[in-house]
């Protein structure tokens, strides 16, 4: 039986890439993001409390090739030419470093990556003020809500990871991946 694992540390990346193969071009996304060599476990969507979050080179300096890793991954691909692809991964943190987080993850056609990383963090967002029992109206804009969250000084930080682009005017694969990596 595995013991309880709670990861103390996150970063954040994104890649775009292209190819003829789909698989290869979701290795070359992830190439670009750091985080390639790796046997990637997606998770759902908890940033643990008291979890440091890190920079990319940080995160990717710690990292050995074969190394089981766990993260919250948005991912999607396209092989359609111009045809707009999107993957963001938002964060919602608490004030209270003992208290857990949101993680979310955002993927699609259509967006821009202002769009795809507005959606992530809302998302985020909304998930912790509803379990920080945060009163909000769900219909109104989320720069209206967000400035109810930041007010309540219950929720500290959001922010995101987003990687859009135009599928490829050949008709190669396109994929985009964004990413929060948990480590010990």
């Amino acid at each position: 039986m595995l013991g309880s694992y709670v990861p103390q540390r996150v970063f954040f990346t994104h890649g775009v890439a292209t190819h003829k193969n789909k698989l290869q071009s979701f290795e070359g996304a992830l190439r670009k993001a750091g985080i390639a060599p790796l046997n990637l476990v997606s998770v759902s969507s908890i940033l643990p409390p008291h979890a440091k979050i890190i920079t990319k080179a940080e995160g990717v300096a710690l990292l050995k090739a074969g190394q089981i890793t766990f993260c919250v991954m948005a991912r999607e691909e396209t092989n359609e030419p111009g045809r707009l692809v999107h993957a963001s991964v938002g964060l919602a943190q608490p004030a209270d470093p003992a208290q857990y987080g949101y993680l979310s993850e955002v993927h699609g056609h259509g967006q821009t990556a202002k769009q795809s990383g507005d959606h992530s963090e809302d998302l985020a967002a909304t998930m912790l003020a509803e379990t920080l029992g945060i009163e909000f109206d769900p219909d109104t804009a989320y720069d209206e809500r967000k400035e109810i969250y930041r007010m309540s000084g219950r929720i500290v930080h959001t922010r995101c990871a987003t990687a859009a682009a135009k599928g490829d005017k050949d008709g190669l694969w396109t994929t985009c991946v964004a990413a929060a990596v948990l480590l010990p």
